[in-house]
């Protein structure tokens, strides 16, 4: 099923039933997460995972070994939007300029396998998933599970992650898609965490 575009027939057509691969891009670690949006705006977990990179190696060899990993994923999982979290302002300016260099290798692995791409600030991401734009990582991990129905909160972190940056894709990036859940508070998901505030 598509939705048309706004600028006439020829217009670009925007599926509503389609696989997001979400990127929480890091030069040691990079979650993923590959949700499937159906039609009806239902969402399902197919995989999610990280790439890990040699530590210590070279960081041209890292990026690449960021980019075979995330090929492998979109090989397997045929994607059509890779959705990836934007930049942040960090207060070490070399560890940003690192984190740009992995997000920027996600960002060339979408564009060369000609899927859509999207990117989200990670206080939009954590907003769409939580509901709050400051929540912990805990939070999100817990979201997440909620959202997909899961057993248990995606592990490790960074491919909790990555599963709620393709989440935020499929909540904003569709329109009003997100399901209707109840209200949760951030008191309520720090408790279950177990996170002291």
């Amino acid at each position: 099923m598509i939705a048309p575009g706004t600028d006439g027939p020829a217009a670009r057509r925007i599926p509503l039933d389609t696989v997001v691969l979400g990127v929480d891009p890091g030069t040691a670690v990079t979650g993923y997460g590959v949700v499937r949006r159906g039609a009806d705006g239902a969402v399902s977990l197919l995989e999610c995972g990280v790439v890990r990179t040699r530590p210590g190696g070279e960081l041209a060899d890292r990026l690449r070994e960021i980019y075979e990993g995330l090929t492998e994923v979109i090989g397997r999982t045929h994607p059509g939007v890779l959705a990836v979290e934007g930049v942040f302002f960090a207060k070490n300016v070399r560890s940003a300029v690192v984190l740009g260099h992995a997000r920027g290798v996600a960002l060339l692995a979408g564009a060369m396998h000609g899927l859509r791409v999207a990117e989200y600030p990670p206080a939009e991401v954590k907003a769409a998933v939580v509901g709050a734009g400051r929540a912990t990582k805990d939070q999100v991990g817990l979201m997440v599970q909620r959202h997909l129905k899961l057993k248990a909160v995606p592990k490790p972190h960074d491919a909790a992650d990555g599963v709620a940056v393709a989440l935020c894709h499929c909540f904003r990036g569709f329109g009003p898609a997100a399901p209707r859940l109840a209200p949760v508070s951030i008191a309520t998901l720090a408790a279950a965490a177990g996170v002291r505030r």
